[in-house]
C-alpha cells in the first residue's frame, strides 16, 4: 500500500519558520508531480506549491519568496520550507503526489495531514 507520511508541524511566533516533510513508501514505479496544499477551518483546500519530477516549481502568490518546495527522488520524499510564517498561514497541510503504482495511468495519493498554526 503506497502511504505519504508527513511531519514537522507545530506551533510557532510570526516570522519563524518550519520545514514539513512528506515521505513516499510503499510500491511506487515512478512518481510524477508532487505538491503541497492547506486548508483552512471552514475553508476549501487550496493549492500552495507543486513540483515537477524535473524540478520545475509553481507557488501561490500568498507564498511567494516565503516558502520553498524541493524533491529528494532518492528517498521519495518532498519538502516545504516556510519562513516568515504569518498568522494566515495557519492550516492543515496535506502533500500530495501523482504517482504510478504499476498501472498505466497515475494516481493521486494525499498524505494525513499535518497542523501548521501561527501565532501572532
Amino acid at each position: 500500500q503506497v502511504q505519504l507520511v508527513e511531519s514537522g508541524g507545530g506551533l510557532v511566533q510570526a516570522g519563524g519558520s518550519l520545514r514539513l516533510s512528506c515521505a513516499a513508501s510503499g510500491s511506487i514505479f515512478r512518481i510524477d508531480d508532487m505538491g503541497w496544499y492547506r486548508q483552512a477551518p471552514g475553508k476549501q483546500r487550496d493549492l500552495v506549491t507543486t513540483i515537477t519530477s524535473g524540478g520545475s516549481t509553481n507557488y501561490a502568490d500568498s507564498v511567494k519568496g516565503r516558502f520553498t518546495i524541493s524533491r529528494d527522488n532518492a528517498k521519495n520524499t518532498v519538502y516545504l520550507q516556510m519562513n516568515s510564517l504569518k498568522p494566515e498561514d495557519t492550516a492543515v497541510y496535506y502533500c500530495n503526489a501523482l504517482l504510478f503504482v504499476g498501472s498505466s495511468r497515475p494516481i493521486d495519493i494525499w498524505g494525513q495531514g499535518t497542523q501548521v498554526t501561527v501565532s501572532s
